[in-house]
């Protein structure tokens, strides 16, 4: 993942000045998903705890102690608490997410609080073939119910994000064959 290579590139030439900061881990509880009948949703932005990530940055910004985040994941799908912390020496933060530049509350509340905002642009057919290894690699789910997925909640998403890349300060389209 580009964020991690960021972040390492950063640490190895000034070691702890710079954390990884996953907007993943604030997807909403798998349970609470399922209390509220959404859990066939689970990725679209109304899936996630946007506000509370929103409060993280806020105090992750401010913070003189180490602060501990939650992580996502992909093995359990759902929430682990204390998943990584960030030190109090850590000057950059990096964070990465499909809903950072949304222009709709509570997303767009996160612009204002990063001093740069970065699209990458991957092609949506790049995209899906992604999404579809990425599926099949933890086995958790049939082929057929990972395409149903993918079409249904992955696409509209990415053209959702899609629509928010001029909020972005630099676009970078990514070219890769990966």
């Amino acid at each position: 993942m580009l964020a991690f290579e960021i972040v390492d590139t950063l640490n190895s030439i000034e070691p702890g000045s710079a954390a990884f900061v996953p907007m993943d881990g604030f997807h909403m509880r798998h349970a609470k998903l399922e209390a509220l009948g959404t859990v066939k949703d689970k990725g679209a932005p109304h899936t996630f705890e946007g506000a509370e990530f929103v409060e993280f940055l806020k105090r992750l910004k401010s913070a003189d102690c180490a602060v501990s985040g939650p992580g996502y994941s992909r093995k359990i799908e759902d929430v682990v608490e204390d998943a990584f912390t960030v030190s109090p020496e850590a000057r950059i933060l990096v964070t990465e997410g499909n809903y950072l530049l949304l222009g709709s509350a509570p997303w767009d509340a996160v612009k204002p609080l990063l001093d740069l905002a970065v699209f990458i642009d991957v092609p949506r057919e790049k995209v899906r073939s992604r999404l579809m290894k990425r599926h099949a690699e933890e086995g958790l789910f049939a082929e057929e119910r990972n395409r149903e997925h993918i079409n249904r909640v992955d696409l509209p998403n990415y053209d959702l994000v899609a629509a928010s890349k001029p909020r972005a300060d630099l676009v970078i389209n990514l070219v890769t064959e990966r």
